[in-house]
């Protein structure tokens, strides 16, 4: 059987070191659901793929590992960490604040540019039948609706989160008929609206909002997911 890691892509800016680029890949895959939670990730064969020595491996695999993407288990090596539903559930209830910090932030000086930008993204989120590109789409939103914050810090935590959880919400998107789109773009329409009008209250409610009731619904889907015998 072909293995995971055969599909790997090898990033083409190769400004980066090799440690960057390996974990950049890896870290890819995870997000994506390439790599399945137990994924045992064997250092020789990461190596041989990018044709470089163990020593870069290590590096990318204890940069994941701090990253709550990988663990290293007795005998098994790194494998691919998963998440209980708690834990996805604290992580999207520290996202809510976060979230919410950065909209109240951005609302009141958001540019008519980042906000036509997150127009186009909310319309493209709305009519793409692709539900593998929901997820990045929906990051697009609201990173560019967050970006006059100008707090690249808290930017960068906000986005830490989102990898840490992202496989499950594809997982989920995956499972979301166009018919249950409705409320999610409801909801993101009222954001924007907020945005719109330099609202830094109602954006910063209506973004922690929504992403509590994510979580709420992804760790439903989990459970729901767990109940009938899958598995993350």
């Amino acid at each position: 059987m072909t293995s995971p890691l055969a599909h790997l892509e090898i990033p083409r800016i190769l400004r980066l070191s090799a440690s960057d680029q390996i974990a950049e890949a890896l870290r890819d895959a995870i997000v994506e659901g390439q790599l399945p939670t137990g994924e045992v990730l064997r250092q020789d064969e990461i190596a041989a793929r990018f044709h470089v020595s163990k020593i870069p491996v290590r590096e990318a695999l204890k940069r994941l590992e701090a990253e709550g993407l990988v663990s290293f288990a007795k005998n098994r090596g790194a494998v691919v960490a998963g998440l209980s539903p708690a834990e996805i559930l604290e992580y999207m209830d520290i996202r809510a604040m976060l979230e919410a910090r950065a909209a109240g932030l951005a609302a009141v000086r958001i540019s008519d540019e980042h906000l036509a930008e997150a127009r186009a993204r909310l319309a493209e989120f709305g009519a793409s039948p692709n539900t593998g590109r929901w997820g990045e789409l929906n990051w697009q939103f609201h990173s560019t609706l967050y970006a006059d914050a100008d707090r690249p810090i808290l930017l960068a935590e906000i986005r830490a989160l989102y990898d840490k959880v992202e496989r499950y919400v594809r997982a989920l998107l995956a499972m979301t008929t166009q018919t249950e789109m409705p409320k999610t773009q409801r909801e993101h329409a009222a954001i924007l609206d907020a945005f719109a009008r330099r609202d830094p209250d109602a954006a910063a409610a209506l973004t922690r909002a929504h992403v509590l009731d994510a979580g709420a619904s992804l760790v439903q889907y989990l459970n729901d997911h767990r109940h009938h015998g899958g598995n993350t």
